[in-house]
């Protein structure tokens, strides 16, 4: 079947999301894994993801834990050190996918708010033809029902889809759907696998 839109998770994909790295650089590594063994942080984050308000959650949990509440604060107002580089093949190829106009969707579990903020600083998440964001949908992968939604709004049949995500939940989720489905480890396997499927050439696929 030939695939007729590509789509793009954002963290981990086109941008490194690894906040215990950046926690292990602000408060050292001992104390991060303290504190992330007393705060649930990724599912406060979840929450975000899910539609609540960016800056209430985590100001909401930074007041249950304020033994913590500078660092829980920080997720907020450092939040782009979490979100941070950016994965420069993987935008070269969005890019590449975009000028030989094949449709490039993302579909993201990401906040409402802190996607409005990353879009001022990351100019390439208004490139997309598509955008799904799990905090407009109110619902975070690997949920079935996010990739449902994906379908009926692009009314594309899921064997004509190919999604790049970086967890293997993500992964196996879409391919329950009958998606194809990557799972990112580097932008050069992405760019592999694009080339494998026709969709570009190893010229344009190049960084």
């Amino acid at each position: 079947m030939t695939i007729k839109a590509v789509i793009f998770d954002i963290g981990n994909v086109l941008i490194e999301w690894q906040p215990e790295r950046h926690y292990d650089r602000w408060i050292g590594e001992e104390r991060r894994k303290q504190m992330f063994e007393a705060v649930d942080l990724h599912a406060m984050n979840d929450r975000i993801d899910s539609g609540e308000n960016w800056r209430d959650v985590i100001y909401e949990t930074a007041d249950q834990y304020p033994e913590w509440r500078e660092e829980i604060i920080g997720w907020h107002q450092n939040w782009i050190a979490l979100a941070s580089p950016v994965i420069g093949h993987s935008v070269h190829l969005l890019r590449a996918l975009r000028t030989k106009d094949i449709p490039v969707f993302t579909l993201t579990n990401f906040g409402i708010e802190s996607f409005d903020y990353a879009e001022t600083i990351y100019a390439f998440l208004s490139e997309f033809d598509r955008r799904y964001i799990s905090g407009h949908m109110k619902v975070i992968k690997p949920d079935p029902r996010i990739y449902e939604m994906v379908e009926q709004d692009c009314k594309i049949e899921p064997s004509s889809l190919l999604f790049a995500d970086d967890r293997v939940d993500n992964v196996k989720a879409a391919e329950a759907r009958g998606w194809n489905a990557h799972l990112f480890e580097s932008p050069q396997g992405w760019a592999d696998c694009l080339i494998a499927n026709g969709l570009l050439t190893k010229e344009e696929a190049a960084f």
